[in-house]
């Protein structure tokens, strides 16, 4: 009986384990859910602050992972924020260097504006003629050959009035005032083909006609066959011309032509002392001096 009785109770204490063991395994949904709705009641502030954080952190690997993408995030978000920084500095340092070359160009343009005014007012005493300084406001583009002045009437211009102009140093004939309105006049340069002159060669023995002739080379007609010239040789407007005072230096020989044996007279071509492209500020000749 004593062995019976020793069996019954380890079967009866066996039975007891088996029943309790299934029920702890219950606590430990339930302990989450508690801890759970505590870290929820608990107040977001000072130490437990803290503590909620700590254990979210360690119980939770969702937490760990949003942390660590949160931080990531921050760390592209910084990394893009200087990209575009940078590329706003390196638009401004464009748009800066830009308007340096600008005002560089800008500056060289009146430097070299300068140059031709000082030297115009240093031949201006020279001059034997009376006339007025004015720039070239215009330039047609369907009429290279032609330009307009800032002077007018009001400044003493009238039609028909020469016009020159100084190129390296050195005054040449530039053109014509061919319209003229209260503040402006228009100037036909000498390439242009309506232009005309009566000029003689350098020495005054020879004269001839010269013509403008558009994109080709300008003219110089009827001088005889038997004048000593040369490429290179000097040509100014006659005493002869009806609108241009004499002695003014129009340009140089630069080819004799000879078309065949039956020509009456020689025609030249001239390289004109002022080139109708460099043409900026001009001398209206209204009277000469006494």
């Amino acid at each position: 009986m004593s062995a019976f009785f020793k069996t019954m109770a380890v079967k009866r204490h066996k039975s007891v384990k088996r029943n309790i063991a299934p029920g702890r395994s219950w606590w430990l949904p339930v302990g989450y859910l508690l801890l759970s709705l505590l870290l929820m009641i608990l107040p977001l502030e000072g130490p437990i602050a803290s503590f909620k954080t700590l254990l979210s952190y360690i119980f939770l690997p969702q937490v760990r992972l949003a942390h660590n993408a949160t931080n990531y995030a921050q760390g592209v978000s910084h990394t893009v924020r200087e990209l575009l920084d940078a590329h706003h500095e390196n638009q401004r340092l464009k748009q800066e260097i830009e308007t340096s070359r600008l005002l560089a160009k800008q500056a060289q343009h009146v430097f070299e504006e300068n140059q031709r005014l000082a030297a115009a007012l240093e031949i201006r005493p020279q001059l034997r003629w009376r006339g007025v300084w004015a720039k070239v406001a215009y330039r047609e583009p369907s009429q290279w050959n032609a330009v307009t002045i800032d002077k007018g009437a009001k400044d003493g211009i009238s039609e028909r009035s020469a016009v020159i102009a100084m190129e390296e140093g050195r005054v040449g004939l530039a053109g014509v005032v061919v319209e003229v309105t209260e503040t402006t006049s228009k100037v036909l340069l000498v390439r242009d083909e309506d232009f005309s002159a009566a000029v003689y060669l350098d020495g005054g023995k020879e004269t001839g006609l010269l013509t403008g002739d558009g994109p080709r080379p300008v003219k110089l007609q009827y001088i005889p066959l038997q004048a000593q010239v040369k490429e290179g040789d000097d040509v100014y407007t006659s005493s002869t011309s009806s609108v241009f005072p004499a002695g003014i230096w129009v340009g140089r020989v630069s080819k004799i032509k000879e078309d065949d044996s039956f020509q009456t007279a020689l025609t030249l071509q001239v390289s004109p002392g002022v080139s109708a492209s460099s043409v900026q500020e001009v001398f209206v000749i209204t009277s000469e001096r006494k």
